[in-house]
């Protein structure tokens, strides 16, 4: 099973942020062209990509998203916005990943003037073209953060609920977990909720198992983002064996944030193998310099998955997209379908 074997299956991404898959291209060309070139560690994307290498001796979680402030500060405008949408969709559709679902936090992207309405206009338009030219399926989680106020998580939520049916999806907590608990956020949980978004919160990550506990009995959780300290846990682990709780694994990501000492030791296989439900995914294309496609490659084979089993995790992932029943079971269907016709025409 080759990278370009894997990179012919049909493919789901659940989790990848916005902000973190900017093309090293683009980064630089909207630097010049809004004249901010001093946000930039490097002026030539031979320069860019070797400092953002040093994503991967970041020591914390912390650290990791600290480098954000370099894509950030370059999706002001609804241009920039839509622009850096499309490629993403672009690029993710060209590994035949069919179901594309984008997270981010809307207020992250208002500091010179746009409201979250004009931000989730921009981005929707920007898949709604991206689905047209090159027939990704899409849909946006908006993600409130842990570290600002219940205002502004009450706020995105109310936002995500206005676009519900017009491309939002899910609703989602991210940041740094420590110090900044998810049920601090419970009215802005309520009101996604109350109508009936999916919602999947980022726990389990630099958080012990408490973190996971809250994202589900408290928040609602669907799905987790990461949670692989579920594997500490061997009640909590049953539970979502038993209750079909899908965890959202990003293994480049959680090597670069020190969650696990290395792709050998990360805990993916064993939460496989005790009946936990789960995709793999980027977590972010820029700073983890991946795709749905290698961290598949590195499931299989540095973490640990057989064959068999990442073929089935890299399907299953349709299966916990936030999606119409009838729609995700089409599209699972379909990728089934089309990955034992590769199969066939590999024997």
């Amino acid at each position: 099973m080759t990278l370009d074997s894997i990179r012919s299956w049909p493919k789901a991404e659940l989790h990848s942020h916005l902000d973190g898959a900017m093309r090293l291209e683009t980064m630089l060309d909207l630097a010049r062209r809004q004249g901010k070139m001093a946000l930039l560690p490097a002026d030539s994307v031979e320069r860019l990509r070797e400092v953002l290498l040093g994503v991967d001796t970041s020591e914390s979680l912390a650290e990791y998203l600290a480098w954000f402030k370099y894509t950030i500060g370059l999706m002001q405008d609804a241009e920039s916005l839509r622009r850096v949408t499309y490629e993403m969709a672009e690029d993710f559709a060209r590994e035949n990943v069919r179901y594309l679902e984008v997270r981010f936090g809307p207020v992250l992207h208002t500091e010179e003037g746009l409201t979250l309405e004009q931000v989730l206009d921009a981005v929707l338009d920007g898949l709604s073209a991206a689905g047209k030219d090159f027939g990704i399926r899409s849909g946006v989680i908006v993600c409130a953060l842990r570290d600002r106020y219940m205002e502004a998580s009450v706020r995105q939520a109310q936002a995500a609920v206005s676009y519900l049916h017009r491309g939002v999806v899910g609703f989602d907590l991210a940041g740094g977990e420590a110090g900044n608990p998810a049920k601090q956020h419970l009215e802005a949980f309520y009101i996604a909720r109350n109508h009936l978004l999916g919602l999947t919160v980022h726990a389990g990550e630099s958080w012990g198992p408490d973190s996971i506990r809250q994202a589900l009995f408290y928040c609602g959780a669907h799905r987790i983002g990461h949670g692989i300290t579920m594997i500490q846990d061997p009640e909590l682990l049953e539970y979502a064996a038993m209750h079909r709780v899908p965890l959202e694994i990003c293994p480049t990501s959680n090597v670069q944030t020190h969650v696990v000492p290395s792709y050998e030791e990360h805990p993916l296989a064993a939460l496989v193998r005790s009946g936990v439900t789960l995709s793999i995914n980027t977590d972010s294309r820029l700073f983890s310099h991946t795709s749905t496609s290698e961290e598949l490659h590195l499931a299989h084979t540095r973490c640990g998955l057989t064959e068999e089993e990442t073929k089935e995790v890299a399907l299953a992932a349709f299966g916990h997209a936030f999606l119409a029943h009838d729609e995700r079971d089409e599209l699972q269907r379909t990728a089934r379908r089309d990955m034992e016709a590769l199969e066939t025409m590999g024997a």
